[in-house]
């Protein structure tokens, strides 16, 4: 039996789509990296969720802003200027029309900027401009992907609320193509010398991460995951909840398959449970303070608008 409320998401059945939206959301992501100024974490370059899919955020363009949308409802790409233009492109086609397309909506909203055109993070990282590869875009599999998306997001978000300390926003990473949180002890650590330019300027500080990605080709099925950065020795023999979620050696990090949760009677609970408990198991070996998970919040909170909907039903 499974939750009425979180749809399955199997992996295999959307692989195709999947991939091609992925470079979609790169093409927008390098908008953002080319004219956000840096953030520490690279807090400056993912996207966020909205109740329709994907969004940017304000991208400054001197004294304007631009924002991309993916409205994975109406399956469009919206992007909108402070001055009050919008263009908008169906969502579908190659990666290359895509991108030849997002140059020139950008042209039309007198957006000057040189993008990168090579794909981050991914094994077959073919340049926009020639990839004809990646084509398929089925907007029923978006559709529920999106409906995730938004699940998913409220679930994490109330997991980033327990923390008095520094955490990011939960955020979607365009070239892990993942949603993510990560809390930070406030301990700085010298970045790996040796790393790629992600973790040189991004791997600065201890950090326990939780979040949950569809699904790739090492691990092909959607799950929720955890990790400690730096590795912590040990953790991956912790006991965490809920059952079904458990350590994952050729990942380094600890898992719970979606399909796991969405079949629990509170797929919500065991999801925070997951996310709670992998934190605890990290923080406790890590030495972090106590003090960063105790929380003073009014005993209403997060509860106003359920209380409204009972109202008016």
């Amino acid at each position: 039996m499974t939750h009425a409320g979180w749809p399955a998401l199997p992996y295999e059945e959307w692989r195709e789509t999947l991939e091609t939206l992925h470079r979609y959301t790169q093409v927008a992501g390098k908008l953002r990296l080319a004219l956000s100024p840096f953030e520490p974490g690279w807090a400056n370059v993912p996207l966020y969720v909205t109740p329709r899919g994907l969004t940017s955020s304000p991208i400054p363009v001197g004294s304007r802003a631009v924002d991309v949308e993916f409205d994975l409802v109406d399956h469009v790409v919206v992007m909108r200027s402070s001055d009050g233009m919008v263009e908008r492109r169906r969502l579908g086609g190659s990666v290359a029309e895509f991108y030849a397309d997002f140059v020139r909506m950008l042209e039309r909203l007198r957006v000057d900027v040189e993008l990168s055109v090579v794909p981050s993070e991914v094994p077959d990282p073919i340049p926009f401009p020639d990839d004809h590869v990646h084509h398929v875009y089925e907007a029923p599999h978006a559709a529920r992907f999106q409906q995730v998306l938004v699940i998913v997001d409220a679930v994490l978000k109330a997991h980033r609320a327990r923390f008095l300390g520094r955490t990011t926003p939960v955020h979607f990473f365009w070239g892990s193509f993942d949603l993510a949180v990560t809390r930070y002890s406030g301990r700085q650590i010298p970045p790996p010398s040796d790393g790629g330019v992600i973790a040189r300027y991004g791997a600065d500080g201890e950090e326990i991460c939780a979040g949950w990605w569809p699904g790739d080709q090492r691990i092909p099925y959607p799950a929720f995951y955890a990790y400690a950065y730096p590795p912590l020795a040990g953790l991956e023999s912790k006991s965490i909840q809920p059952a079904g979620a458990a350590w994952n050696a050729a990942a380094g990090e600890f898992l719970f398959p979606y399909e796991t949760a969405r079949a629990d009677v509170d797929p919500r609970r065991a999801v925070l449970d997951f996310c709670a408990s992998t934190y605890a198991a990290a923080a406790a070996l890590g030495g972090w303070s106590d003090d960063l998970t105790h929380v003073n919040a009014p005993p209403y909170a997060g509860h106003r608008v359920v209380h409204r909907e009972r109202i008016n039903r």
